[in-house]
């Protein structure tokens, strides 16, 4: 998977499981169809499940760093570049 597309996954899983943390709305959708049983174990689930998601969108952006700082051409201090252009 590229580093791009891990970023991608991670922010987007992070910011679904985020929106179902402080949205009441699931509380209610839950309560409403009768399924409040399994509000209590959601806080449970929904915390590592966030703390999973950021961890990959580290991950992601720790690889694309790391991509770029490969492509970089690496110059040393203190010689110059021979230059090749004519007058």
């Amino acid at each position: 998977m590229s580093p791009d597309k891990t970023v991608r996954v991670g922010v987007v899983g992070s910011a679904i499981v985020a929106i179902c943390c402080a949205t009441p709305i699931l509380v209610i959708a839950f309560g409403a169809v009768g399924l409040s049983a399994w509000l209590a174990w959601l806080d449970h689930v929904l915390f590592p499940a966030l703390a999973l998601f950021l961890a990959i969108a580290a991950y992601g952006l720790w690889r694309r760093q790391r991509a770029v700082a490969c492509d970089a051409p690496e110059t040393q201090s203190g010689k110059t570049q021979p230059n090749n252009e004519r007058a």
